[in-house]
């Protein structure tokens, strides 16, 4: 498998910290945000990441995590070993626009992507390597969440099967009035080889986006999407700029990517 982190985005929803720099530079806790993607892939023994980011702030990206080699702070011991590619997205076009640049990277091997925002009290490496080993079809990690209005969900069938993804119900998606579950689907997903023919054919949404939840719709259609639900706590860190003292200290009672 390779890595694909998405680092990309004009963060607005955090205001005036992201004028000078990219959001994923941000602190939480005691690292810069984008440390907790990379080492969630790394604890799924993944080596090859590419990372994508926006044109504005990419020299800094670059300067902190150079080849993905660093060690931790005021020591020798390896705090990141991962061999680093960097592609930069100069116009937001969506997640899915940015996981089809991956497809020189990927080489034909599957891909794991994760946001660059997303933080998780466990890593689920086990479940990304199981995958990895001989999964069929794609597989996306799901949250109980309490406002599924507000997010992509899955809907299921009476046997509990996969069948479709909801974007928004009855906002964006108009097809359901209601949310049809509280499975929202968040931002760590593991795409086989053929994922970039099925973004090749996908339509721009009504905001001129991929959309990653087409993406995950057409597995569902063939019935070659899985889901694993998300264990321990699950935050986008890209929120609100409270939001990010409220996840470091999270992240210093419960630990994180265990």
């Amino acid at each position: 498998m390779k890595g694909l982190v998405c680092a990309g985005g004009e963060a607005t929803r955090l205001g005036e910290l992201t004028r000078v720099t990219n959001k994923h530079l941000l602190p939480v806790g005691s690292w810069p945000m984008v440390y907790y993607p990379l080492q969630l892939l790394q604890l799924a023994g993944i080596r090859e990441v590419l990372l994508v980011t926006g044109k504005g702030h990419a020299g800094q990206m670059i300067d902190l995590l150079g080849d993905g080699h660093l060690t931790v702070r005021g020591g020798e011991a390896p705090l990141l070993e991962l061999d680093l590619t960097y592609k930069v997205q100069t116009q937001p076009g969506g997640i899915a626009e940015v996981v089809g640049m991956a497809e020189d990277f990927a080489g034909g091997e599957p891909i794991v992507v994760v946001l660059g925002d997303n933080i998780f009290e466990y890593s689920h490496a086990a479940a990304i390597a199981a995958w990895g080993d001989g999964g069929v079809g794609a597989q996306v990690f799901v949250k109980d969440v309490p406002d599924p209005e507000n997010f992509g969900v899955v809907v299921y069938d009476d046997d509990g099967n996969v069948t479709d993804l909801a974007e928004k119900a009855g906002v964006v998606d108009l097809r359901y009035p209601a949310p049809p579950s509280n499975d929202a689907v968040v931002g760590l997903y593991c795409y086989p080889t053929d994922v970039f023919s099925v973004i090749s054919s996908l339509e721009r949404s009504s905001r001129g986006e991929l959309e990653i939840t087409d993406v995950n719709r057409a597995y569902a259609e063939r019935g070659e999407l899985s889901v694993v639900p998300v264990v321990g706590w699950w935050e986008d860190a890209g929120k609100h700029w409270q939001h990010l003292a409220e996840i470091g200290r999270m992240i210093d009672e419960t630990g994180v990517n265990k």
